[in-house]
């Protein structure tokens, strides 16, 4: 009787092992299937000899699958947004950053946290207001508002006032590092920091820690920038929702502060750091500047590295400084801007001269603006973008139309971000950790990472090919003007330029009928961000829309 039920167990276990490797390899029936996602069609014959190649490849992302990747590592091909026979804009003129002469402390502690970076450096330099109390304010608003905006994930609390203090005795002993000495800001939880968690605003990852500190961390810490919170990331980089919450618009808190560098412009916005550091991929920084009513500066691709940074997408991923003012900004890219001299991790970063010297107005500028997009743009921010071209040219502005490359297939384009997604988070996927995020509709990143898996490499490079027509067309156009306006949210704009990794400002230009506000962007040429820093600059001296702050994180109420 054992030995017949061992021969039969035996048996059935040689019978279950067959059944799970036919049921392995790839047939026949799995190829007619698989070719209705890429569109193509096979005779019986071909299917025939191809299975040997497929399941040959099989074995190869198995064996493959078996090696641990570490997340700093890249694809072994780097993505170059010059056009053919590309000319740069060189402007080695120095820079005149138009800093204030004289600032009056404002009375309240709310009326502090308000200043721009350029006030703050001056108090602080002339000694009318320490880092460490500054650093005490804004630690007191991250910890009073966050549960009302869930824009921070972890206060650094101990490091921030180190640092701080480091600051203070610094500028006492006549060391000063420049305008960021002393200023706390925020950063966009994607960023390694020793010590604390980097959680990519993810329940798989909120208890990572990554011992490394990033290389924009390093270039702020080195100008004396005062880290005082990891503020929340949609989840994986997508979206205002995270592990903790929705991050919420500090001018309606019905409202989402959009994505996913929502917890960089919610905190700004609210008055909760100086300055903070966003990502970009597909309006990261534009989207939530714009909902939340700060001024945000999305970087030529390359010009900021993103070492020690979670990748989305390798060939799009941009950093970039979300601030109260365009000046800010311009400080802010100064520091962060070029290549980590020692051990250059990011392959893609370029150094270039950057020079911010605006003029009183904008007569020496060429501009173009994207007239289609302008003449549909009516219902979300109703007059305020037409308002805006009528002060440009009050301003002085050489106003062009121009227009966005049509003939081209943007309906496929978002499949290049979203491989690279998925090539990025492949073992998240395949262990299904997925799983654990608290979004899983089709809007998600989840589900975008799960379908990410059937896209063709094949349609993957030929998307990157017709990406190289769009640089080249775009590059043709842009190179007429020394810099674009465009509507923020006109059609294929950020799609577009965030494809080509052109730069863009987005900077608040009034309130739309329900109180948020609104926008104009404009894009500048490659490697070239000091013209629209400029003109954004010489704008906002001309309103005052960028000194508008949600009433209710006021001390008063009520704008400033």
């Amino acid at each position: 009787m054992n030995k017949l039920y061992t021969c039969i167990s035996f048996s059935l276990s040689v019978f279950l092992l067959f059944q799970c490797d036919n049921r392995s390899k790839i047939n026949k029936r799995d190829i007619e299937g698989a070719q209705k996602l890429i569109g193509v069609e096979f005779s019986n014959r071909e299917i025939d000899t191809m299975l040997n190649y497929l399941n040959d490849n099989r074995k190869g992302y198995d064996s493959m699958r078996k090696i641990q990747l570490d997340y700093g590592v890249g694809p072994a091909i780097y993505f170059d947004p010059k056009p053919d026979y590309f000319q740069w804009h060189t402007r080695n003129t120095p820079s005149d950053w138009k800093l204030p002469d004289s600032v009056s402390l404002p009375a309240s502690d709310e009326g502090i946290a308000f200043l721009t970076v350029a006030d703050l450096s001056l108090l602080i330099r002339t000694g009318k207001l320490t880092s460490a109390r500054l650093t005490k304010i804004y630690l007191n608003r991250l910890k009073k508002y966050n549960d009302t905006l869930h824009a921070v994930i972890t206060i650094t609390e101990e490091l921030a006032m180190k640092q701080a203090e480091k600051a203070d005795e610094e500028i006492k002993l006549g060391i000063y590092r420049g305008p960021l000495h002393g200023i706390p800001y925020g950063i966009k939880d994607l960023f390694a920091v020793p010590g604390y968690k980097t959680t990519w605003g993810a329940e798989p990852y909120k208890e990572q820690m990554l011992d490394e500190k990033a290389i924009v961390v390093k270039k702020l810490e080195n100008a004396g920038a005062v880290l005082v919170a990891k503020l929340s990331s949609g989840a994986l980089a997508r979206g205002d929702v995270w592990f903790g919450g929705k991050t919420r618009n500090p001018w309606d808190l019905e409202q989402g502060a959009s994505g996913s560098s929502a917890g960089s412009a919610s905190a700004t916005a609210a008055g909760l750091v100086g300055f903070s550091i966003g990502t970009e991929t597909l309006g990261s920084i534009i989207s939530p500047s714009t909902r939340c009513g700060v001024t945000g500066l999305r970087p030529t691709f390359g010009s900021v590295s993103r070492a020690g940074a979670m990748s989305l997408s390798w060939s799009m991923d941009k950093v970039g400084p979300i601030c109260r003012s365009a000046l800010d900004c311009a400080l802010v890219f100064n520091v962060i801007k070029g290549t980590d001299l020692v051990n250059k991790n990011d392959r893609a970063v370029v150094d270039y001269f950057f020079s911010f010297s605006p003029p009183a107005d904008l007569k020496g500028f060429k501009i173009g603006y994207f007239k289609k997009l302008f003449d549909k743009d009516t219902t979300k921010t109703g007059t305020n973008n037409l308002q805006s071209l009528v002060l440009l040219k009050e301003l002085g502005a050489d106003l062009h139309e121009a227009a966005l490359p049509d003939t081209l297939p943007y309906d496929v384009f978002d499949i290049i971000l979203r491989a690279e997604a998925g090539a990025f988070f492949d073992k998240l996927v395949r262990d299904h950790k997925d799983r654990e995020m608290s979004e899983q509709n089709k809007d998600s990143r989840a589900n975008s990472l799960r379908q990410s898996r059937f896209i063709s490499a094949v349609e993957y490079l030929l998307a990157n090919r017709h990406r190289k027509v769009l640089i080249e067309k775009f590059n043709s156009m842009m190179k007429q003007y020394d810099f674009v306006v465009s509507p923020t949210a006109g059609k294929n704009q950020s799609l577009a330029t965030n494809l080509t990794g052109h730069p863009a400002i987005a900077i608040p230009n009034g309130f739309d009928k329900k109180g948020h506000p609104t926008s104009i962007t404009l894009i500048g040429n490659l490697y070239d961000e000091g013209p629209i820093l400029e003109a954004a600059y010489i704008i906002q001296k001309a309103t005052d829309h960028d000194e508008k702050h949600p009433g209710r994180f006021l001390q008063r109420g009520g704008n400033r």
